[in-house]
Parts: C-alpha cells; structure tokens; sequence
C-alpha cells in the first residue's frame, strides 16, 4: 500500500501546541505507521511538548532552537545514532520579531528580517543539507508556507517576502536532492489558530475572511493538513517535486 508509513523514520520539527500544524502531522505519520523524532524548543516549551511527544510514541525527543549555535548538528547527529537513516522530515517553524512583524515591509529592520530569514527559511536548507547523508534511498522534505509568499495578504507583512524565499529554496532544492530521490514539498495551509499565527495582527479578521471567501466556507482543520503531509512523505507522492502543495479549501483560487 503505497499510502503506508510502516518502517519509515521521519522527524518533526516545530510542535509547541495541542493545536500545531506540526502536532496534526505527526499524528498522520504515526497513524499511518511511521517512527518518529519530535524536537522542542527550549526549556520554557519543553513541558508543553514532551507529553505530546510521548502521546505519539516518540523514539527521540530532542531539543531544537535554529538560533543557537550547534543545536541542529547535534539533533541530525543523534538521528544519525539512533537510526543511521531518515526517510521524511517535517521543518513547521517561523520566526518574525513582534515589531517588524506589525510593520511596513518597507520599515522593518535589517536584524528582524535577518532573523525572520534565519529561522523561516535558511533552517529548512541547513536542515536538508544535514538530511541529505541520512536519506540514503531517498525521502521527502517538507515545510509549511502560507499564500501571503504567492500574493500580498493584508498584515501578513514580512513574512510574505519571507515566504516567497521558502518557496523558492524549495525549487532548487528539489532540483539539487532530485538526482538522489529526495523530493522536497512546501505545504500551503489556509489560516489557522496557531500559536505562531497568533503574532501576525489582527488575525481572527484574515481567518474570517478565509472562511468568507473559500469554496466551501469554511478553514481546514490541521488534521486535514497532516492527511496530505502523510500523502507527501508515503511513496504515493513519488511523482512529485519542488510543488507548493494548498490545502486552504480552495482559497487560493479566489483570493
């Protein structure tokens, strides 16, 4: 069954929540039989996700902040211990500083968008380079984008130029990975109550409007996101590369 994840080793990477997309996914990979590694960020988050690492039967649980030097060579070393292999990873984080964030995209500083970059995009590409070794018959590469990178979304601000670079990484990536059959995917969820959303200003108006303007009237839940990141990392998708994957009920047609 080309949908099943029996056997295979994925990380997950950016579940801080109950109510994560990252959280949603990981259930759909273990439901769809796969082991995985799940990272937290630091201490002050670890309590809120360890019971939810241990929920999904976790093999690894491993810190992971992008910022501090070391941590993702030493989290891709632990796997490269424990399973000498990986077959998909799952990079959901993003980082913008409050002021930038609710700023003018001509306004923002030099730091926060050298921060936002960092941690939005550049740690997806860092990551696939340590992946890389550790996919030895191949895999998928995925990570979350949002239609703020395709066209100007209102209060969306930095994180749409920010994006826009994510999904270009993805393009070259998969282009650089192809000839190793590492496929490599940016899944574009419509809006959703995140924790991460929660900093972009006046979000409950964007969800509102999602919901208003989407085929069906209605957001997508982030169990549905996980089905189709599942679908990604499962032999399934084997015929796909460098796409920017919607799952937003249909928004992006009539946006």
């Amino acid at each position: 069954m080309k949908l099943s994840l029996h056997g295979k080793k994925g990380l997950v990477v950016g579940i801080a929540n109950d109510r994560s997309i990252a959280f949603g996914c990981a259930q759909a990979f273990r439901e769809a039989g796969a082991e995985l590694a799940v990272t937290y960020l630091n201490d002050k988050a670890r309590p809120y996700t360890e019971p939810l690492s241990a929920a999904l039967g976790a093999e690894l649980f491993l810190p992971c902040d992008v910022r501090e030097e070391g941590q993702v060579e030493a989290l891709f070393a632990a796997l490269a211990e424990r399973w000498g292999k990986l077959e998909f990873l799952l990079h959901s984080i993003a980082f913008a500083p409050r002021e930038d964030l609710h700023g003018r995209v001509t306004d923002c500083s030099r730091e926060g968008f050298d921060m936002a970059m960092n941690v939005s995009c550049h740690s997806f590409i860092r990551m696939a380079r340590h992946a890389e070794p550790l996919m030895k018959d191949g895999g998928a590469l995925m990570t979350m984008s949002y239609y703020g990178a395709e066209k100007v979304v209102d209060r969306y601000n930095l994180m749409g130029p920010v994006k826009a670079a994510l999904e270009a990484s993805v393009r070259y990536l998969a282009v650089e990975l192809g000839p190793k059959n590492i496929r490599v995917y940016a899944v574009s969820p419509g809006p959703l109550k995140t924790r991460a959303a929660s900093g972009i200003d006046r979000f409950d108006e964007l969800m509102d409007q999602a919901a208003a303007r989407a085929p069906n009237h209605a957001l997508v839940t982030i169990e549905q996101v996980g089905d189709v990141a599942a679908f990604l990392a499962s032999e399934a998708a084997a015929g796909m590369t460098g796409n920017v994957v919607y799952v937003d009920n249909g928004y992006n047609v009539v946006g």
